[in-house]
């Protein structure tokens, strides 16, 4: 499981981003990272905005709690969602995973 962090603004942890994939879906990890394949392409902040709905959908949280805390020009970002414990994301990040591969059309 990849680490989650708690930090005053919420709980953070790290994603690589595969863009223009067949499929939205968390494929896994490598590193200290999750790894995710997100259909939009790099262009024009279309894949950052589908980072942040996909990561809502999975944690079932509201898009506005899911922000892009650094990274955003790269493949490697790290993901702050506000309001929210690590233990509480860990615990819907591994939700997420012991189920079917997580999988958004």
């Amino acid at each position: 499981m990849i680490p989650v962090r708690d930090t005053p603004l919420g709980a953070t942890f790290q994603v690589k981003v595969h863009p223009r994939a067949k499929k939205n879906a968390i494929t896994g990890e490598v590193g200290d990272a999750l790894k995710l394949a997100l259909t939009a392409p790099p262009v024009e902040g279309r894949a950052n905005q589908a980072c942040i709905e996909f990561l809502a959908e999975v944690l079932n949280v509201p898009p506005s709690s899911v922000t892009i805390a650094a990274g955003e020009s790269s493949r490697n970002k790290v993901i702050r969602v506000c309001g929210f414990a690590a233990a509480q994301v860990e615990a819907r990040l591994k939700g997420a995973s012991s189920q079917e591969p997580v999988v958004s059309y």
